[in-house]
């Protein structure tokens, strides 16, 4: 019987970097509701957010 081989990533290698930020109380209990709401986690509702609105962005 041939054996599986089971391939593991180094933890960092999935293509996400993990990043500290700060925000205001008050976005935080936002990001909360939704991820309540959503049944997501806070990190899925933040990314989800960045992901619809980056190109959005315009620097003047």
């Amino acid at each position: 019987m041939a054996n599986k081989i089971i391939k593991i990533n180094k933890k960092g290698e999935d293509g996400y970097k993990v990043i500290s930020i700060r925000i205001p109380d008050g976005t935080l209990k936002k990001l909360d509701d939704l991820s309540q709401k959503s049944n997501r986690s806070r990190n899925e509702i933040i990314n989800i957010i960045l992901d619809s609105s980056i190109d959005d962005v315009e620097i003047n």
